[in-house]
């Protein structure tokens, strides 16, 4: 059965590198899931406002395929490289939330911020949308089900985070060095919560390095000391 797009992520992440690795409740970032026209329909929506928190499932097809060498007989990988591991230590797929997998899917509990409806005519089909924080998805994204986030079945406080726990409460405090001067207020709040996240790939260490981030039509230029960001170059994207 061929899975149907309902809706397209419609966010400021215009590259993968710097897009948080997981959903987070913290998030100041927005993201409006705008539904397609044969899934506009207000009724398909009753009730969702009862809700705090949803379950995205989407498209990792913005990912390029992971498969395994030439002779192998397997046309995926069982094993990745999480980044924050170096990128050196192979884990199994099915024990990470890579987004090389054999379906391209991916799973992300966000916080409902609202609904937006309109209604442009009898003839013309209006808009619907949620807006939506904590989502860790590429613009773009295709949107395959929404699912309400239930506290009492899909919280458990005693599960354990396996090789994720140490990696956790990752925050970096960020020296903006006068450069964010004309950037408006939401945007740099939503690069200040990203460049804190530390996008690095963990086999990346050089402090000296520098590496650039895109999001919302801006580009920054850092580099990380310690547990410190400093912004080098701020730019407004043509």
């Amino acid at each position: 059965m061929e899975l149907k797009v309902i809706a397209y992520a419609r966010n400021g992440h215009t590259d993968k590198f710097g897009i948080p690795r997981q959903s987070r409740e913290e998030s100041p970032i927005l993201t409006r899931i705008v539904f397609e026209p044969e899934y506009r329909v207000a009724e398909a929506l009753r009730g969702i406002e009862g809700y705090s928190h949803l379950w995205l499932i989407w498209g990792a097809n913005l990912t390029p395929t992971l498969s395994t060498r030439e002779g192998d007989k397997l046309d995926w990988s069982p094993t990745v490289r999480p980044p924050k591991l170096g990128g050196n230590k192979r884990m199994g797929v099915f024990a990470t939330r890579s987004p090389f997998r054999p379906n391209p899917l991916g799973l992300s509990s966000v916080r409902l911020v609202k609904v937006v409806k309109s209604q442009k005519s009898k003839v013309e089909s209006g808009s619907l949308e949620l807006i939506v924080s904590g989502a860790d998805v590429l613009d773009g994204t295709p949107i395959y089900d929404i699912k309400p986030y239930l506290s009492f079945s899909d919280s458990h406080e005693e599960a354990l985070n396996g090789f994720a726990e140490e990696h956790k409460d990752t925050r970096l405090e960020i020296e903006w060095n006068g450069k964010s001067l004309g950037l408006p207020r939401d945007d740099k709040e939503a690069l200040t919560y990203l460049l804190a996240q530390d996008p690095r790939p963990g086999y990346q260490d050089d402090p000296q390095r520098e590496y650039k981030l895109d999001y919302a039509g801006w580009n920054v230029t850092f580099r990380v000391e310690g547990k410190k960001v400093y912004v080098l170059k701020l730019e407004k994207l043509q």
